[in-house]
C-alpha cells in the first residue's frame, strides 16, 4: 500500500492500480464539449478512478493511475500534440490527485476529504490554465500553422465573453475546469464508500 512516508509496491497493488487505470483510460473516450468552450477542449470523467485510487492506496497511487491513463491513451489513440497534450493531462490531474489525497491521508475524515478536494480542484485550475496560456495554446496554434486570434475566435463563437487568450483562460478554461474537477470530486465522493472495502483488501 502507498503512504506519504513509505512506498510498497505488491502484486494485489498493482493489478488495482492497473485496473483503475484502464477504467480511467476508458473514460477518456466518454467526452464531449461544454456550451461555453471552445470544440477541442472536451470534458470527461477520467479524473475519477485516480482520485478514487489516490484516496485508497495513497497520492502516488493517484499520480500512478494518472500516467498509465495517458501512456495507454498515446500508445493506442495516438497523439495531435506532439504528446504535449497528454503530457500537460497527466501533470496537472497528478495535481489535482495528489493535493487531495495528501491531505486525506494525513486525517482520514469526510472534512479532510472535501478540504483535499476543494484544494485539489483549485491547485489543478490554476496550473492549467498557466499550461495554456504559455505552453499548449500558443503550440496548438503554431503546430497547425494558424494564427493564435484563430483560436480565440474558436471560443468567441461559444462564448461572449471571449475577445482573446486571457478572457479564453478567464471565461473558457478555468470555470470548465472548476465544473470538471466539481464533478469528479463529486462522483468520487458518492463511490467512494462503495469501492473502498475493494481497494483495502
Amino acid at each position: 500500500m502507498y503512504t506519504l512516508r513509505k512506498e510498497q509496491l505488491t502484486t494485489r497493488t498493482m493489478v488495482k492500480i492497473a485496473v483503475l487505470s484502464v477504467i480511467a483510460f476508458i473514460l477518456m473516450f466518454l467526452d464531449f464539449p461544454l456550451w461555453f468552450t471552445p470544440p477541442f477542449i472536451k470534458f470527461d470523467i477520467s479524473d475519477v478512478p485516480a482520485l478514487i485510487g489516490a484516496f485508497g492506496m495513497g497520492p502516488m497511487a493517484g499520480v500512478l493511475i494518472q500516467l498509465f491513463k495517458n501512456l495507454l491513451d498515446l500508445l493506442i489513440d495516438g497523439t495531435t500534440t506532439a504528446a504535449i497534450g497528454e503530457l500537460a493531462n497527466f501533470v496537472v490531474g497528478s495535481i489535482f490527485v495528489y493535493s487531495a489525497a495528501f491531505i486525506y491521508y494525513r486525517n482520514k475524515t469526510i472534512k479532510t476529504a472535501m478540504i483535499g478536494m476543494l484544494v485539489g480542484i483549485v491547485a489543478m485550475t490554476v496550473s492549467i490554465s498557466l499550461i495554456n496560456y504559455y505552453i499548449m495554446i500558443p503550440f496548438y496554434a503554431k503546430a497547425f500553422g494558424m494564427p493564435l486570434d484563430s483560436i480565440v475566435e474558436m471560443g468567441s463563437k461559444v462564448n461572449r465573453y471571449v475577445v482573446d487568450l486571457k478572457s479564453l483562460i478567464i471565461y473558457a478554461i478555468v470555470p470548465f475546469n472548476l465544473l470538471k474537477g466539481a464533478v469528479a470530486s463529486l462522483v468520487t465522493f458518492i463511490l467512494y464508500k462503495r469501492v473502498s472495502p475493494i481497494l483495502h483488501r
